[in-house]
């Protein structure tokens, strides 16, 4: 579960490109929703810049909600306001719990939500995706897309993290493209606000251009509205220059989330605080350190020069670290079209059954423009224009220098922003 750096150098180089400077008290309870115009993402006509954390305490290891527990989120909250982030990503959610508490109260801080919808037993098998991606499954990230989406302040939805991790395993990218196509479709079809879909790459030098791309080609429905990737190229021994991020970014990149927020005995020396009681928490040194870099780090002037248009990639070919023969898609499994009309009804939360051998996957590949929405979802904002931007994804955007330490980065596809 890699995602920004807890190493604050990191979050330095992302500061630079990152959104609101200084430290932030308690907002107005009002958020604008976030949208994609271009490359970029946008609050009202102000360009938004993603200054997070990731946020999930325990860890991957154990699949804990942590914002159902309403006490447990306002003692968090208070260290969120203090180093002065605008967004959180969770990677964990029971999407059959009441968030209504702890969306509230991040909203009245300023604080925004990224979210991913896979769950542990909930999740597309990377070593054999064709059984996972069925309607079971569908069912609960739709159902999480039901809890989440009419929150002012839930930003984005990540349609996987890190599910290719190797070049065998990336075979798996047209089950993963399939569900964001399905997700954006579905928040069509059930006439929710454009909520932005977006994928979490791994740090993978061999195949992250080219997933990037392959998020970024074919029809608009198929075409992802964001990529992210975890990057570690700015942790010790390397430092702002060797790694690439003294480059000029911010046309490209909206800002990120440092990995991680509480550390865990799993994972050391990648947390800004340790978990005392469901009350009290302790600040390690590079709490301090984040905080003082966010406080020094003033948001670009203007719109960032970021790009209003763009056009689709072209789909990379097979090669050794790209295992995909076919541009087409998996068709979303028969037993799913009915949540498109339906809805999905209540989630399975983190005590389901699972659905990665449950059955009722697909049977055969979608047709091109299969998966647009057949409603029209809305917008809150009249400078979400959706035009395709992927177009400034360029090979040389990733060449800055072997990424290696914890960061999510976002950059634009279809209709925009470089995330995390």
């Amino acid at each position: 579960m890699k995602g920004f750096g807890a190493s604050i150098p990191i979050s330095v180089a992302i500061g630079a490109s990152n959104a609101i400077a200084g430290a932030l008290a308690p907002r107005a309870s009002s958020l604008p929703a976030v949208t994609v115009s271009g490359n970029a993402f946008f609050a009202g006509s102000e360009r938004f810049y993603i200054r997070g954390v990731d946020y999930q305490p325990g860890g991957s290891s154990d699949a804990v909600d942590p914002i159902a527990n309403s006490a447990t989120c306002q003692r968090d909250i208070t260290e969120f306001t203090k180093l002065g982030i605008n967004t959180v990503r969770v990677y964990t959610v029971d999407n059959s719990a009441n968030h209504d508490s702890c969306m509230n109260a991040l909203k009245a801080a300023g604080i925004y939500l990224v979210l991913d919808v896979n769950t542990p037993k909930y999740s597309i098998n990377r070593a054999d995706p064709a059984p996972s991606y069925n309607a079971v499954y569908l069912q609960s990230i739709f159902a999480t897309i039901d809890a989440f989406a009419n929150y002012t302040n839930t930003l984005a939805f990540f349609s996987g993290n890190e599910v290719i991790n190797d070049d065998p395993s990336s075979s798996a990218a047209p089950y993963v493209k399939a569900v964001t196509r399905d997700m954006r479709q579905y928040i069509g079809d059930r006439g929710y606000r454009k909520i932005p879909v977006g994928y979490s790459a791994a740090d993978i030098d061999d195949n992250r251009l080219d997933m990037a791309e392959y998020m970024n080609c074919g029809t608009d429905d198929e075409r992802s509205d964001f990529f992210a990737f975890n990057d570690y190229s700015y942790c010790d021994p390397s430092n702002y220059v060797q790694s690439g991020w003294s480059q000029k970014m911010t046309p490209v990149y909206s800002g990120g989330l440092v990995y991680e927020y509480s550390e865990e005995s799993s994972n050391p020396g990648y947390g800004l605080v340790t978990i005392d009681s469901n009350t009290q928490v302790t600040e390690l040194p590079d709490f301090a350190s984040l905080k003082t870099a966010f406080a020094g780090t003033s948001n670009p002037s203007g719109d960032g020069g970021y790009s209003a248009n763009g056009t689709a990639s072209t789909c990379p070919p097979q090669s050794a670290a790209w295992n995909v023969t076919s541009d087409a898609l998996p068709a979303i499994p028969d037993a799913a079209k009915k949540y498109m009309t339906q809805g999905a009804g209540t989630g399975p939360g983190l005590s389901g059954a699972g659905s990665q051998d449950a059955g009722a996957g697909s049977t055969g590949t979608a047709s091109a423009g299969s998966g647009s929405a057949t409603a029209t979802a809305s917008t809150s904002s009249s400078t979400s224009t959706h035009k395709g931007a992927a177009g400034t994804l360029r090979a040389s955007d990733f060449s800055f220098a072997p990424f290696s330490c914890g960061l999510v980065i976002v950059v634009s596809t279809l209709l925009g922003a470089a995330l995390l």
